[in-house]
């Protein structure tokens, strides 16, 4: 995850409070600190087509806490993110066919989602401004979130309720859990500018502990924010040996548009993106559409992703990769498509249920392995609990804190 800086929003779908009341309450306030909590819980029945599809019942889960305060002339934000993943996931991960990245027992992962770790971010950060228009942003975590990618998929209101990452994870959003992060940024009106070091490796295989190593890694990106609908950034990061098994450093760019509009209880989030990894023997590539649209108690919501992938990692067993020039790489086309409708309220818990479906084009080679329409499905129930000071959405570790109503920081609102 990502809990951090970025765009907060008041949705008004299941609360106990009055939308007018909620437009004003940005969290606890408590002794001063400003608090907001998130996160969701999904129990998901998952049945992947194919030969190389699993069927599998697992729990993809995350929490996240925020704490927001003055502090000299500026703001401090401690942020944390929990996941249960290692447990109701497994170290090996969820069936996802074509999926590919990290590593376990010394083998590629792949046609798998690995779990998240369960400390996804320890984060601190001071906004101070700089004049009436300029701020300046400096954040630490031994475990955050680097100036490189979009807002995280479970971050994006566009994914929110979707609870599988995209087949482009590695190409967006892998960084979001990185260890060692310094990071530096500075904004001025609907533009910010971030620059990170960071510890370039993925996270191991073991996923309960905290990593350290030498910062070797380092990120750039480029924020537009022309209003409170719309996030829009670029970014480029050099990785030094992110891969445990794949050697060698990769430069990784992409650009992403994300749009939410909100109509009282209603919402509907769009995001493009574009991408893609240069390594030591290849260059892999995405394009990512996502669409939610919920209205009342139902959301519908829609993935499209054009990739390519590295052929000879996803032919495991049938071939043993062994890096080398020239290798193959094959592009992809999948199609999701899902709905979920809420069922109940209980005391501010949202309790729903949803279903979605995917499709593939797949190339030549991969169908042998692969088939050549596998089709896969999931059937999940969803518990997300009252999320207090508003959704957190389109939030990242170097971003300051606005309420999506006012476009103000937060703690500059009266409590």
């Amino acid at each position: 995850m990502s809990p951090g800086l970025g765009v907060l929003t008041n949705p008004t779908v299941f609360s106990s409070q009055s939308p007018a009341s909620q437009e004003h309450t940005h969290g606890s306030d408590t002794g001063g600190w400003s608090l907001g909590f998130d996160g969701v819980v999904f129990a998901t029945f998952n049945r992947q087509g194919g030969p190389r599809g699993e069927t599998d019942f697992r729990s993809q889960n995350w929490f996240m806490a925020m704490g927001m305060r003055p502090l000299w002339r500026g703001t401090l934000t401690l942020s944390g993110g929990l996941s249960a993943e290692p447990t109701t996931v497994g170290k090996r991960g969820y069936s996802e066919i074509f999926q590919e990245g990290e590593a376990y027992r010394q083998l590629q992962v792949t046609d798998r989602q690995h779990p998240h770790d369960l400390f996804m971010q320890l984060a601190a950060a001071w906004r101070v401004p700089l004049g009436k228009q300029v701020g300046l942003t400096l954040a630490g975590a031994p475990v955050g979130e680097p100036s490189l990618g979009p807002p995280v998929f479970l971050h994006r209101p566009s994914s929110t309720e979707n609870p599988t990452a995209p087949l482009s994870h590695h190409i967006f959003d892998s960084t979001h859990i990185g260890s060692g992060v310094l990071l530096l940024g500075v904004d001025r009106g609907p533009f910010a500018i971030e620059g990170s070091v960071f510890r370039g490796r993925e996270p191991d295989e073991d996923r309960y502990d905290l990593e350290f190593g030498a910062i070797d890694s380092w990120a750039a990106r480029l924020w537009f924010r022309p209003g409170t609908e719309w996030a829009i950034q670029g970014s480029h990061g050099y990785l030094h040996e992110p891969e445990q098994l794949e050697p060698g450093d990769q430069r990784r760019t992409n650009g992403s548009v994300t749009w939410v509009r909100q109509r009282g209880s209603n919402f509907t989030a769009a995001t493009a993106a574009f991408g893609r990894n240069v390594r030591r023997f290849s260059t892999v590539r995405a394009l990512l559409l996502e669409l939610t649209r919920q209205w009342g108690r139902t959301s519908v919501y829609g993935r499209f992703e054009a990739l390519t992938v590295e052929t000879e990692i996803l032919l495991f067993p049938q071939i043993v990769h062994r890096p080398h020039p020239g290798e193959l790489v094959d592009p992809i086309k999948e199609l999701t498509a899902g709905v979920v409708r809420d069922l109940a309220d209980v005391r501010g818990f949202r309790l729903g249920m949803g279903a979605d479906v995917e499709f593939y084009k797949v190339p030549r080679l991969l169908q042998f392995t692969h088939d050549e329409q596998p089709v896969s499905f999931r059937i999940f129930g969803r518990v997300r609990p009252p999320a207090r000071g508003g959704r957190m959405w389109n939030m990242t570790m170097g971003q300051p804190m606005r309420d999506a109503a006012t476009g103000h920081d937060m703690t500059h609102e009266p409590h």
